[in-house]
């Protein structure tokens, strides 16, 4: 099987798991413990801290280690919104993952927060000049996605943060799809918090980070005995913690070493990079598909598309059948009857948002995997189609 739903997980990378091996067995103790086996893991807990902090760009206490990218962006939300807030409201943008919106129905609904949405185009790119419409006097926190998980679109994060910075607005960040492919580093883009998720790194499921600034006040959501500062009570997982940075730090060395072979843009009017060969490979042999997100502002390692007259799903349980595993969207969406929320935010009709694909690759997925890829899709398309206009003759 040829695994292209990247975006929705990946393997835990051999060497995370031998970092984490250890703290699951001999090295078991709770970093909170005053004897030696505690002090072990306590320090290994400061270890991976220090590690994530390096990559981040922020002071090791700066790191919370979290359950995943779900709590961290709740936490970052809510926290920095309920912290110190110098007003309730509260900006971001109908494209974000579904525990963004959540987070901010949650404030509207039981702090009397106002929401406001900012303006998208139709590839999900906030302009700067949307952003600094929507700031007002008692704006807390502004949130958006370094880069969207649907559809890949990759936001000028830097400059929306000068936006906010200058009407002095705290920039929270939800970096999950982003880390391991751009540089998410906070001294890079100068946002005050970011969420980041293990499992999209390499790390096992269970484990993520927010790091905050702490010029932040940041109100807890859970309470108990005070660890990560006071910030996230609950023993912490030592042996999920190490694995994470090992997994970070990797993922951000193979960014940087891809980034220094990367090819230019564009020689002429020939696409370039795998990605860009991919869709055009499979826009010339599918006519009716449409690219989804920014054509060039978008992540490396993404495609995505809508195929009007087919069902997505149809195609993706054909594909599977052939070798090739990917996806309609969101993994923590999927099973749901309705059409992605990014895509008809986006101005996509209904109908064509239920037949969106998204191929998503690792490092080691080559050009003649995605050639491969974009053939059997043609093909499969082709026999999808036709068997639905069978049907409906019939």
């Amino acid at each position: 099987m040829l695994h292209l739903d990247a975006a929705a997980t990946s393997p835990v990378r051999e060497e995370a798991l031998a970092a984490a091996w250890p703290f699951l067995t001999a090295s078991f103790g709770n970093p909170s413990s005053t004897h030696g086996l505690g002090e072990q893991a306590s320090a290994a807990l400061a270890d991976a801290r220090t590690a994530v902090a390096a990559v981040l760009g922020c002071r090791s206490s700066e790191v919370v280690f979290t359950s995943g990218g779900t709590e961290a962006n709740n936490l970052a939300i809510k926290g920095i919104a309920l912290g110190k807030p110098r007003g309730r409201h509260l900006v971001t943008s109908r494209v974000e993952h579904e525990s963004v919106l959540a987070s901010a129905d949650y404030l509207a609904r039981l702090h009397g927060f106002e929401v406001t949405f900012v303006d998208v185009d139709a590839a999900g790119l906030v302009s700067e000049e949307s952003l600094a419409a929507a700031l007002r006097e008692d704006t807390t926190l502004v949130s958006l996605a370094t880069a969207n998980n649907e559809v890949g679109t990759v936001q000028d994060i830097t400059a929306l943060v000068a936006v906010a910075q200058a009407r002095g607005v705290p920039f929270h960040t939800d970096a999950i799809q982003a880390a391991g492919s751009l540089d998410v580093s906070m001294t890079a883009t100068g946002v005050d918090a970011v969420s980041l998720s293990g499992h999209k790194l390499g790390a096992p499921k269970g484990v993520g980070v927010l790091a905050v600034r702490s010029r932040r006040p940041l109100e807890p959501l859970i309470h108990g005995g005070g660890q990560e500062r006071g910030r996230r009570s609950g023993t912490e997982n030592v042996a999920f913690a190490v694995a994470f940075a090992v997994a970070l730090r990797l993922a951000d060395a193979d960014r940087r070493a891809e980034a220094e072979h990367r090819p230019p843009a564009s020689i002429g009017d020939l696409p370039s990079s795998p990605r860009d060969v991919f869709v055009a490979d499979v826009l010339s042999r599918i006519p009716d598909a449409r690219l989804t997100g920014h054509a060039s502002a978008r992540l490396p390692r993404h495609a995505s598309f809508v195929l009007p007259g087919v069902n997505g799903e149809t195609v993706l349980l054909e594909l599977e059948r052939r070798g090739v595993l990917a996806s309609a969207g969101a993994a923590c969406a999927a099973g749901h009857d309705e059409p992605s929320h990014v895509l008809l935010a986006l101005g996509i009709p209904e109908d064509d948002a239920r037949t969106a694909l998204r191929f998503t690759w690792g490092a080691s997925t080559t050009s003649l995997d995605l050639g491969g890829v974009a053939e059997t899709l043609a093909d499969v398309f082709e026999t999808v189609t036709a068997l639905s206009r069978s049907s409906t003759l019939h």
